[in-house]
């Protein structure tokens, strides 16, 4: 099975394994047509186990039965496949083909470590069976992964269209996967601007307590690197008032440094104003970690009146 990307010849010609696809091999593929793209450079991606197309590949990955960074080669299942990350986990095709070019489609190297962490790192974990969370519940997590599972033709769609459809769906596949790793890569190089602007507003805050931002950044990991911040105050996107959020121990848990009071919560408009005094008060949301407020200073008003609480 072949697939090129536009009507021109191709400059490189990508390999990976033909059947059932997962969701490394086609992030994989993603990443070097991101690279590809960004060298100006066409491509064609061929779907075979056939030893002497895969010997013949530019870039070769999931299949071939052995890693070779400086050949281009990014197989990981063969017998005695040993890299890994500092922390322990093992590098799937994915991560092995981001760890020698992600750098260089980030043009950041803390880009590169924020995606690593953030997808490709879990998507290697899964790939090679290693579990990151606990189930707690009969009813599981939905993982990035079943979103790819979704995309594999049924056995009853194999049956009626065969290997025409698989292929199909693992270029559409290979479509979503770059979109997801273009966007996370705009979301990390603007979470670091984002993080120097927070940390300005950290150093210049007098009670750094409340930290008081000009725009609406997201300030939840950022934040953790301090030990005061127990309120955020930002101008929301979406009308002309302010919000005001606790900030939580652990941005992925949902517990807070410290809540708004209790009588607060739920309330709005006038039953707010009433027991609150702050006449710009609109809304406290009922589990606790967010009021709203018309004005800057209304804000910052019950933000300080939290403190007190």
């Amino acid at each position: 099975m072949t697939m090129e990307p536009d009507n021109k010849k191709p400059n490189k010609i990508l390999v990976t394994h033909n059947g059932s696809f997962h969701t490394d091999d086609v992030f994989a593929a993603a990443t070097l047509s991101i690279l590809l793209e960004k060298k100006g450079e066409s491509f064609k991606i061929i779907r075979t186990r056939n030893p002497q197309v895969v010997e013949e590949g530019d870039y070769v990955f999931d299949v071939g039965g052995i890693y070779d960074e400086d050949g281009n080669i990014f197989d990981h299942h063969q017998k005695g496949f040993k890299v890994q990350r500092e922390n322990g986990i093992l590098y799937s095709s994915f991560g092995l083909v981001w760890k020698k070019f992600g750098a260089e489609i980030c043009e950041d190297q803390k880009i590169f470590d924020l995606i690593d962490e953030k997808l490709v790192c879990p998507v290697d974990a899964w790939d090679n069976g290693l579990d990151l969370v606990e189930n707690k519940y009969k009813i599981s997590p939905y993982f990035i992964q079943h979103a790819f599972f979704s995309m594999m033709p049924t056995w009853r769609e194999r049956e009626e269209q065969g290997e025409a459809l698989l292929n199909a769906m693992f270029l559409k596949s290979v479509a979503m996967a770059r979109e997801i790793l273009s966007r996370e890569i705009i979301q990390a190089r603007n979470a670091l601007l984002a993080e120097e602007a927070v940390t300005l507003a950290y150093n210049n805050s007098k009670d750094k307590r409340i930290i008081v931002l000009d725009k609406n950044y997201p300030a939840e990991y950022i934040l953790q690197n301090f030990p005061e911040p127990l309120f955020v105050i930002y101008p929301r996107s979406n009308d002309d008032t302010f919000g005001v959020k606790a900030v939580r121990e652990d941005p992925k848990t949902f517990n807070n440094r410290k809540d708004f009071p209790v009588p607060w919560g739920g309330l709005r408009d006038e039953e707010l104003v009433n027991i609150t005094g702050v006449k710009e008060a609109v809304f406290c949301h009922k589990g606790l970690f967010l009021v709203v407020a018309k004005t800057k200073e209304g804000a910052i008003q019950l933000a300080n009146l939290a403190l007190a609480s």
